[in-house]
């Protein structure tokens, strides 16, 4: 080695990704200057700033997520339905064109803390339009598009992170094959599909500290959220012990509480016998019956694609789009839909880790789809000095009793969080906006908690994303984070399918009973089973 070869940083001395460093040595040895963002002025960001960016599932959340990082470099699309693929593509089109639009959210919000106006102050607001726009004519005509993530991560060098936004079974597998390849990843919530995978991404990222991991929970990088954190942990409604927490979800938004498709049974179709069986699984045989048609998934959505890891299951429009969240072998339902933007913030600001004892009860449930309805009961044990706590999960339109002290007023009718603690009560919205001391005269007279949380510039849960790639934030919901949160919530999926209370020694990762009831006698249903699952042929856990 020369001694000037020795006065040269290499890539990780000088804090940059390989892509930046190669290009800034580049340009230095052809007696070029390299430009500071500084110099360049307020609202400018050098290109060597930028951070090359790729999403798998582009249609959904991943269209949101994509849209909020489209002031970096969008250098390729992964999705195994290139018809959903396009159609975004058009309506971002349409939208680049359009007017500029306003948030008409009907929602009245708080005025920021001090603390979060002065986090604003360190990065200027993300101009959408102006992003859009540049995105649509510089970066759009250049995107590679892929329909298998595997062919994207071998081909697709200049990737520096990953945005995963397929249905939840694939989450795991994705992040842990880019992790693998040392890029940074954003995977929407919940995290993953089981208890083994979120222990497998902890265990991944504690391998791998320099890749910088963020679940897709917005409302963790809130600033009413961390005020919410505030007021918990200052003690301003005294010990907690009981939680609850609550959505309208499914709410419609996916089917639930439905067979699989599958032909009417020989039994039932002799009308001279069937007539008599309409009760029961009859019932539920006629109404899977009902749903069998000639369905094919054409030729824009590969559908061995879709399925990735889960078992093989034939295609139905019941399934995809977008209703894959209520069946089992895809989704978590309900409570893996919004717990990680609900039991977020007691989790959070409780300190909860691990719980001991998990009990899930339902609408009728058929092992393919979710029920209608569920209400999960977690027993937490103390932590230090700080008591047990007993949190309660509702969905499907159930909720807690209405405390007294908000009088006539209801409770939120999508979803909430109500504290019960030794010197007041305390309650916050989805996403953990609107912490709120009981009764309303109460919280006038609470001195507003000490800032103990930094603040996430303009709230922006992507870009902490981006900039925490760059080196300058810390990063709000981390895979040491999130994994332990997605399991709080995967566990009351095992009660569910289990089908009554489980013990859990969270140290061991492991149930210490076997659950019995009217269906299950012999011995009773080993709950271990469905902390994980043997991935399809072909893939790789």
């Amino acid at each position: 080695m020369t001694e000037r070869d020795k006065a040269q940083p290499d890539a990780e001395s000088a804090g940059l990704s390989r892509r930046d460093f190669v290009t800034r040595t580049a340009v230095a040895g052809a007696g070029l200057v390299i430009v500071p963002r500084h110099v360049l002025g307020r609202g400018m960001q050098a290109p060597s700033d930028t951070v090359n960016i790729a999403t798998v599932g582009v249609s959904g959340m991943g269209s949101s997520n994509t849209g909020a990082v489209m002031s970096q470099n969008v250098v390729a699309f992964c999705d195994v339905d290139y018809g959903l693929l396009d159609a975004r593509v058009e309506r971002w089109k349409k939208e680049a064109s359009a007017a500029p639009s306003q948030n008409m959210s009907n929602r009245q919000r708080r005025e920021p803390t001090a603390a979060q106006l002065a986090a604003n102050e360190k990065r200027p607001k993300q101009d959408s339009a102006a992003n859009l726009k540049r995105f649509m004519e510089e970066q759009l005509p250049k995107i590679e598009r892929y329909r298998d993530y595997r062919e994207m991560l071998e081909k697709q060098k200049d990737i520096d992170g990953i945005i995963v936004a397929t249905p939840d079974h694939m989450h795991a597998a994705i992040a842990t094959a880019a992790m693998d390849l040392g890029k940074h990843v954003y995977v929407q919530k919940p995290l993953c599909w089981s208890v083994e995978e979120a222990r497998t991404l902890a265990k991944k990222a504690k391998e791998h500290p320099k890749i910088v991991t963020q679940m897709g929970n917005q409302g963790h990088s809130r600033d009413e959220a961390r005020l919410g954190y505030e007021y918990i942990t200052s003690g301003a409604i005294g010990d907690v012990r009981e939680v609850h927490v609550w959505t309208n979800r499914p709410l419609g938004y996916w089917p639930q509480g439905v067979p699989r498709p599958a032909p009417l049974p020989a039994r039932l179709q002799d009308a001279t016998t069937a007539d008599s069986r309409w009760r029961g699984q009859d019932v539920n045989d006629r109404l899977a019956a009902a749903l069998v048609g000639n369905y094919t998934p054409g030729d824009q959505l590969s559908w061995d694609l879709f399925l990735g890891v889960a078992p093989p299951v034939d295609y139905h429009p019941i399934y995809h789009p977008f209703n894959w969240r209520g069946w089992v072998d895809w989704g978590q339902g309900a409570l893996g839909d919004m717990g990680a933007h609900l039991i977020d913030h007691p989790f959070w600001s409780l300190k909860l880790g691990f719980p001991t004892v998990i009990e899930t009860k339902s609408t009728p449930f058929n092992g393919a789809s979710f029920p209608l309805a569920t209400t999960t009961y977690y027993e937490f044990p103390a932590r230090g000095n700080m008591p047990a706590v007993k949190l309660t999960w509702y969905d499907g339109g159930l909720t807690p009793p209405k405390p007294a002290e908000i009088g006539d007023e209801n409770l939120n009718g999508e979803g909430g969080i109500l504290y019960i603690g030794s010197k007041g009560k305390m309650m916050q919205e989805t996403y953990g906006v609107n912490p709120r001391i009981l009764p309303d005269s109460k919280h006038a007279s609470t001195p507003k908690p000490k800032q103990v949380l930094p603040r996430i510039p303009h709230e922006g849960h992507e870009m902490n994303w981006v900039d925490a790639i760059r080196g300058q934030q810390e990063i709000s919901c981390p895979f040491e984070y999130a994994t332990q949160l997605t399991e709080v919530m995967l566990l009351g999926i095992v009660s569910l399918r289990a089908g009554g209370k489980i013990l859990y020694d969270g140290a061991n990762r492991r149930v210490t009973n076997k659950v019995t009831s009217d269906n299950n006698r012999d011995g009773g249903v080993d709950p271990n089973q469905f902390l994980s699952r043997e991935y399809r042929t072909g893939w790789t856990s």
